[in-house]
C-alpha cells in the first residue's frame, strides 16, 4: 500500500524516517519545501498540496501540532478528508480533543473512508527510534489495514476502542505527564534545597516508589539546567492539559492536580518560556519559593 504522510516537526520527521527506512511507499508533505526536497533525495515522493497527497495514496498520515493545524488540515476546505475516496485509511497522529477525532470520523465515513485517531507517546527520541507507543482508535479492520505501517514507527501499539478511544488515552497519559513534571520539579527542587545531587537522587527514586517515567527523564535536564529551546517545549503539555480541563469540565470531574498543573504552564507560558522544556517548571517553583 501506498503511504502519505503530512507534517514533518519534530515527531513527524522521526516517524517518516523509520517509514522510508522501512521499505514505505512514501509520499510526504509539509509547509516547509526544504524538508520536502530532502526526503525526496532519500527515495520519498513529494507532494505540492495535501490535496495531491490524498488523491495518490492509500493511507493517509498526518502529525500537527495543535487542534486548529489538525482540524484545517483534516477537515478543511481542501483538507484530507474533502479529498479522500473510498477505502482510504486516514490516520491522525496528532494529540486533539475527542470531539475532533469524532467528527473526523464522521467526515471519512461519509466519504467511505476509515479514520484512526492514534495519537502517539515518546518524545522526539521515541519518533526517531522507531520506539513510539501509538494508541489507535476506531475499527478494527481499519487498524489491521494500517497496523504494518503503526509498527515500523513504535513498539508499543495497542487498538484501545472505537472512535475516540486513541485520544481519550493520549489524554491520559498526558495528564500524568503534565502532574508527574510538577511533581519531578518539585521533589528536585527540595533535593537542591538539601543539598542532595539530583542525579544521584533519580537513580535511587528509580528503584524506589517514588520513581516515575519524568524522573528519569527530566534528571539530566534539570541537573544541567538545559530548559531553553527544548524538543519538548511546555507549550505542548500545557495546550494539551487545556484539552484535558475542558474535557473535565464537559464529563464532570474533578481534576485538581491537573488544574493546578496547567495554572503553574500558564504562568511560564506567560512570561515567555513556552519554548522551555516540560521540566523548565522548576524555575517557577524556584521563583515562588524566594
Amino acid at each position: 500500500m501506498s503511504v502519505g504522510f503530512v507534517g514533518l516537526g519534530y515527531m513527524g520527521q522521526g516517524m517518516v524516517d523509520n517509514l522510508l527506512e522501512k521499505g514505505t511507499d512514501l509520499t510526504v508533505f509539509t509547509r516547509t519545501q526544504s524538508k520536502i526536497e530532502a526526503m525526496i533525495e532519500r527515495g520519498a515522493k513529494g507532494a505540492t498540496s495535501v490535496t495531491e497527497l490524498t488523491k495518490n495514496v492509500e493511507v493517509v498520515m498526518v502529525c500537527l501540532p495543535d487542534v486548529k493545524t489538525s482540524r484545517e488540515i483534516l477537515l478543511g476546505e481542501d483538507g484530507v478528508i474533502a479529498n479522500a475516496h473510498s477505502g482510504q485509511v486516514i490516520v491522525d497522529h496528532g494529540t486533539v480533543d475527542i470531539a475532533t477525532s469524532r467528527a473526523c470520523a464522521e467526515a471519512a465515513e461519509a466519504k467511505g473512508a476509515h479514520f484512526l485517531d492514534a495519537p502517539i507517546s515518546g518524545g522526539p527520541g521515541g519518533a526517531a527510534a522507531g520506539t513510539l507507543a501509538i494508541m489507535v482508535g476506531g475499527h478494527e479492520d481499519a487498524f489491521e489495514l494500517a497496523y504494518e505501517y503503526f509498527a515500523k514507527m513504535g513498539a508499543n501499539v495497542k487498538l484501545m476502542g472505537p472512535t475516540g478511544a486513541g485520544t481519550a488515552m493520549k489524554l491520559i497519559n498526558q495528564l500524568l505527564v503534565g502532574v508527574h513534571s510538577v511533581a519531578a520539579a518539585e521533589a528536585f527542587a527540595l533535593a537542591n534545597s538539601a543539598g542532595v545531587d539530583i542525579q544521584t537522587a533519580a537513580d535511587l527514586l528509580g528503584v524506589s516508589w517514588g520513581g516515575s517515567t519524568m524522573i528519569e527523564r527530566n534528571a539530566p535536564m534539570t541537573a544541567a539546567r538545559d530548559f531553553p529551546n527544548s524538543a519538548a517545549p511546555l507549550r505542548l503539555i500545557w495546550k494539551d492539559l487545556g484539552i484535558i480541563g475542558e474535557l473535565a469540565e464537559d464529563e464532570g470531574l474533578s481534576l485538581e492536580l491537573a488544574t493546578k498543573s496547567l495554572e503553574m504552564y500558564n504562568t511560564m507560558m506567560d512570561s515567555g518560556k513556552k519554548e522551555h522544556d516540560i521540566s523548565g517548571v522548576l524555575e517557577l517553583i524556584e521563583e515562588r519559593s524566594k
